[in-house]
């Protein structure tokens, strides 16, 4: 039960962190994960799935690693054991530096300023900018804040509550190497390959929560779970589908159409096609949508680490 309330306390205050400092400006553990990973990278890289396997395997055991050895050291000091969850917490989350790049880029758009949302649209996503007008960039952002709640929060959140500061901490490093090598270019097709699949599979759980969060949360939720049943398994993605086509149902908006990616081109489903087309002002409105899904998912993962702590410690006692 201690280790239960320690992850609630530390969780609830890493995400305050996050909302109120936003990500560490220096020294970002996750930017030091991705130095290692990419020197990991320069050693093994051969065009090979087992190489890449192994790739997977080092960094995100390196990971998984680090965090048992912390969680370890102060696991008979209760304080120190939340204020680690909290920091870890505050490290892998990215709710607020998501909601902050989305609105600057609807910012710029709302001001006409399209060769400023072009500049900036790479820190939130990886499409090319040059090709989109207005509202395809509008559109590009409101997928993207939806597919990053998952990615960067929830389930982050979900595996914390599963596995505690481990847990967390390799979740992020997953996520982080299907973003360094987990995309279909040349160079990655193969050696990436393991790690896209394994990111699939991390992140399956938090895409779920996140389209459960998404439906009550948003301003019409049989919308939500209209598009996500109807609409979900089109996307290329396993977990980016379930998440976006229950964005896009709470918003009622439309998502998805044709993109580019690394010269490129893909023409993905359309979801929620009774939705109208994305304006400049449902940025806003995603924004908002992510974070309400962030605290309820927060309170999902609490309930649920507190209650299983509970039956194991029951089922213990009557062993």
């Amino acid at each position: 039960m201690r280790a239960d309330r320690n992850f609630a306390y530390g969780a609830t205050a890493g995400l305050i962190g996050d909302l109120v400092l936003g990500d560490p400006r220096r020294g970002h553990p996750v930017a030091a994960f991705g130095r290692a990973a990419a020197v990991v990278e320069r050693v093994l890289w051969r065009d090979h799935r087992g190489w890449g396997a192994l790739h997977a395997v080092v960094c995100t055991g390196g990971a998984a690693a680090a965090g048992t050895l912390a969680a370890r050291a102060v696991r008979s000091r209760p304080a120190a054991h939340a204020a680690l969850t909290a920091a870890a917490t505050w490290a892998v989350v990215g709710g607020t530096s998501l909601g902050r790049e989305a609105r600057a880029i609807g910012g710029a758009l709302a001001a006409g300023d399209l060769d400023v949302a072009r500049e900036r649209l790479p820190h939130l996503c990886g499409r090319d900018p040059q090709a989109l007008d207005g509202p395809q960039i509008a559109r590009a952002v409101v997928e993207s804040v939806a597919e990053n709640t998952s990615d960067a929060v929830v389930g982050a959140l979900v595996w914390g509550a599963v596995a505690g500061v481990p847990g967390l901490v390799a979740f992020r490093a997953v996520n982080t190497l299907d973003a360094m090598v987990g995309h279909k270019s040349p160079r990655y097709l193969r050696y990436g390959w393991a790690s896209a699949r394994l990111d699939d599979v991390a992140g399956w759980p938090g895409a779920r929560l996140t389209a459960v969060a998404a439906a009550l949360a948003g301003s019409d939720r049989k919308g939500a779970v209209r598009a996500w049943r109807e609409d979900a398994a089109k996307h290329p993605s396993p977990n980016a589908g379930p998440v976006e086509a229950s964005f896009a149902g709470a918003l009622g908006v439309r998502l998805g159409g044709t993109l580019a990616y690394g010269g490129r081109v893909e023409h993905r489903p359309v979801l929620n096609g009774g939705g109208r087309p994305v304006e400049v002002g449902d940025i806003e409105r995603a924004v908002n949508l992510s974070r309400r899904v962030t605290w309820l998912a927060l309170g999902a993962c609490v309930a649920g680490r507190l209650v299983a702590g509970r039956l194991i410690a029951r089922r213990r006692r009557t062993a």
